[in-house]
């Protein structure tokens, strides 16, 4: 490997590691499932069922076909991480520390809308952030040659169309565009005060959405939803100290494909019981290349993550006409494990604990809230011969994190809903 491509494999030790689940992007790699405050009180249970209400068209857009008329649904996340990299006694730079706090607070916001055209069709539109968030440890540290701040925003638009084919069976299908931006930051040297090498580079993308949901009998709803693969062209730069300088660089890399399925089943009027599975095909980032001038491979980045499986189950209870109360658990098992885990990205398998509220303000209005905490498996990393970022400086570390989150969400009705008028008494004469 030349002088020039080692500088810039540490500063892009992977564009996957571009923010650390446990300090921003709260899914397995580096995704965001904060995407509706609903489900979220469910730990995500029945999200591609309906449990999310109108949100639920991010991972099913059949979902709006069980809204009528024409509705929006907002949220808002804090997300609140705390990840400390703590190196062992035995690593080189052990006296530089360790990394602090690398987790940053971090909002997230989402939106969705539909309208209902007829019995038969509903258009609807989703602004979300899938992926991003940012880590950012002390400049001065023991890992920081592998690391210093990741950023990535990302912003996800997806019109949908659903079609409800009859009583039991809706289906759905839109577009997605995504615009996709990360900045790599790591140290040139070990010593305090060198200078970073920054990787920096944006693009926008297309994919689609498509799901459906069935109602093989009352009280059950069934969905099933799939978000394609996003395949983006990044250009950018490198900035290297020195006399290299600043190299204009590019690489693709596509965000993973994921296939998600609810189960809801409403046990007597006021309790419903969800369940969900989902499935991320992270291992398709393998190793990417980034090539400068010409074309010419300066770099490559590797990712070679697993697929992450998410496992959920969650109930809702309505307490009166006004106010329903959830809770869920989840398990996650992460696309990565010691034999790839970076400092970047220092992911693990992970168990979520939720609850939640819903309160209907009226016939139009209600407002949603949710809680989360995050439990994560003990992580170690382990950056010796043989690693795959490994570049001669061996860094062996414990990771401590936890997550919290708040959730509040609104849910509005833009037309009056229909309401049913009691029948006229029989009134007999005798």
């Amino acid at each position: 490997m030349s002088r020039l491509s080692r500088p810039l494999t540490l500063a892009a030790v992977s564009l996957a590691a571009l923010v650390a689940a446990q300090g921003g992007a709260q899914a397995g790699g580096f995704a965001i499932r904060e995407q509706s405050a609903t489900a979220q009180g469910l730990s995500f249970a029945g999200a591609a069922s309906g449990s999310g209400y109108l949100s639920s068209m991010f991972w099913n857009p059949a979902a709006i076909t069980m809204m009528p008329g024409w509705q929006t649904d907002a949220s808002l996340s804090l997300i609140v991480p705390r990840v400390d990299i703590n190196p062992l006694p035995s690593v080189p730079t052990f006296a530089l520390g360790g990394s602090g706090d690398i987790g940053q607070d971090a909002l997230v916001a989402a939106s969705y809308n539909s309208y209902q055209i007829n019995d038969m069709l509903w258009v609807g539109l989703s602004a979300t952030s899938p992926y991003g968030l940012v880590t950012d440890p002390r400049d001065n540290w023991s890992g920081q040659v592998y690391s210093r701040s990741s950023r990535v925003f990302s912003v996800n638009v997806n019109p949908v169309v659903g079609v409800k084919l009859n009583d039991w069976f809706s289906v759905a299908v839109g577009p997605s565009l995504q615009y996709f931006d990360i900045k790599l930051k790591r140290a040139a040297g070990v010593a305090p005060g060198a200078p970073s090498v920054i990787l920096d580079g944006d693009d926008i993308g297309f994919g689609f959405t498509a799901g459906v949901t069935i109602t093989p009998f009352a009280g059950t709803t069934i969905g099933l939803g799939y978000r394609s693969r996003i395949e983006h062209g990044l250009e950018g730069t490198v900035s290297i100290p020195g006399p290299t300088g600043i190299i204009p660089i590019s690489s693709d890399l596509s965000t993973p494909d994921q296939l998600t399925l609810g189960i809801s089943h409403a046990f007597t009027p006021a309790l419903t019981v969800h369940a969900g599975f989902e499935w991320t095909n992270w291992s398709i980032l393998e190793t990417p290349l980034v090539t400068g001038p010409g074309g010419v491979v300066v770099t490559d980045l590797p990712l070679n993550y697993d697929d992450g499986y998410f496992y959920s189950l969650g109930f809702d209870y309505k307490l009166n006409d006004q106010l329903t109360l959830r809770a869920g658990l989840a398990y996650e098992e992460s696309p990565i494990d010691t034999n790839i885990r970076s400092t970047r990205l220092p992911d693990n398998d992970r168990i979520w604990a939720s609850v939640g509220a819903s309160y209907q303000w009226n016939n139009k209005l209600s407002f949603d809230l949710a809680y989360t905490h995050i439990f994560t498996k003990e992580t170690d990393i382990r950056i010796v011969p043989g690693h795959q970022d490994f570049e001669g400086l061996p860094f062996l570390a414990d990771v401590d994190a936890s997550t919290d989150i708040v959730t509040v969400g609104l849910r509005y009705r833009w037309d009056d809903p229909v309401v049913a008028i009691p029948a006229a008494p029989i009134v007999r004469k005798y």
